[in-house]
């Protein structure tokens, strides 16, 4: 047992393997776990998500410290990874597995998420308003083996080098205060 307490984000905005990819470089997070979640079929298979049949949306269970990071600055990280304004899509990446998702375990959770967007909506961020969606945490699935640590186990795919690799290098840019010092990439 350790002795801190730990706090789970579930979250889902696009590919899975590119929010694990930058939680895992951020001091405080303890664990990253790719699966699915949001839908209704019971223990979905990569392809059946990939084939829009089960409602789930590619997410992460990042486990972190808040007495390093708090929630409020793991959805800071989420909404600066990806693009919380277009429905069902990131980039090239298109179907309602990739939906933007903050999925609540708490009523404090739900709060942060929804003063979060209503925040970064008042502030004009982005030109058009945010689609994510604010949802009760409902049974999450973790993926297959593979797709954990993908981009750490894979990172010559072409995938990786033209979509993780340059978002990980905006992101070291952009949050250099928040890096581990522990990362090795």
């Amino acid at each position: 047992m350790s002795d801190y307490e730990t706090e789970i984000a579930t979250l889902a905005g696009g590919c899975f393997w590119c929010l694990e990819a930058v939680f895992q470089q951020v001091h405080g997070v303890k664990r990253i776990v790719s699966g699915y979640c949001g839908g209704h079929s019971v223990d979905p298979s990569y392809e059946q998500v990939c084939a829009e049949t089960t409602g789930h949306a590619e997410t992460v269970q990042v486990t972190f410290d808040p007495q390093i990071i708090t929630y409020k600055d793991v959805l800071g990280i989420f909404f600066a990874i990806h693009d919380p304004t277009t429905l069902n899509r990131q980039g090239n990446d298109v179907g309602a597995r990739y939906r933007s998702v903050i999925f609540y375990d708490s009523p404090e959770q739900e709060k942060t998420g929804r003063i979060a967007i209503t925040e970064l909506d008042t502030a004009n961020v982005w030109d058009s308003p945010i689609v994510t969606e604010v949802n009760p945490l409902c049974m999450f699935y973790v993926a297959e083996a593979y797709h954990q640590d993908f981009y750490l186990n894979n990172k010559y795919q072409p995938y990786c080098q033209v979509v993780i690799t340059p978002k990980l290098a905006k992101f070291r840019k952009d949050h250099l205060g928040k890096v581990s010092p522990l990362t090795s990439n």
